[in-house]
């Protein structure tokens, strides 16, 4: 379902972009090329900043939002989700946030007030709060991240990793084309 918010501001959705019937994507949200948005998905740009319209959730091109993820923001902030990132069943996504290119976050974790260099990849719930993670680094299952010294204890995203990030978005890319 797609719907304006309180202020009047209505969703862009590229056409080329798939959204399921049963998602909910509200307000002041873009979403890109070849995007794929899953049933039960979540997207919602209504909170108002202190002009009383509520700033962007841009989703980039090539990215996938399986089912049940959660997209939103504080009023006064945004979020962006990179080119190509991943974001698996039941994720919460809240603003302020930043979600780098080719990004994978796994099933219900959540990130909030975060920013993820490009090639981040965090594990199934995980939580990832108020830090900069930089780009290529794993954040496995359970973990949480909360301060740098959190952020110390992460290695780099191994090849394996990366390559099964790139195989689930190629799969949901595949599925945007073919709905």
């Amino acid at each position: 379902m797609i719907h304006t918010n309180h202020a009047g501001q209505a969703p862009k959705i590229d056409q080329t972009a798939y959204v399921h019937p049963s998602a909910v994507v509200i307000g002041n949200v873009e979403i890109g090329a070849n995007v794929y948005v899953g049933p039960n998905a979540v997207i919602r740009a209504d909170e108002p900043n202190v002009n009383g319209h509520a700033d962007a959730i841009v989703i980039e091109s090539e990215v996938n939002v399986q089912d049940g993820v959660i997209i939103h923001a504080l009023g006064g902030s945004t979020v962006r989700i990179g080119k190509g990132a991943s974001l698996a069943h039941g994720c919460v996504v809240h603003g302020p946030c930043e979600v780098g290119e080719k990004c994978f976050i796994g099933f219900k974790s959540v990130v909030f007030n975060a920013t993820l260099g490009s090639g981040v990849v965090i594990l199934h719930q995980a939580l990832v709060d108020g830090v900069t993670l930089p780009s290529a680094l794993h954040v496995p299952s359970m973990t949480a991240v909360h301060n740098n010294e959190d952020i110390l204890k992460l290695l780099p995203a191994s090849e394996e990793l990366t390559a099964f990030a790139t195989k689930v978005r190629n799969v949901n890319l595949f599925l945007a084309e073919a709905s």
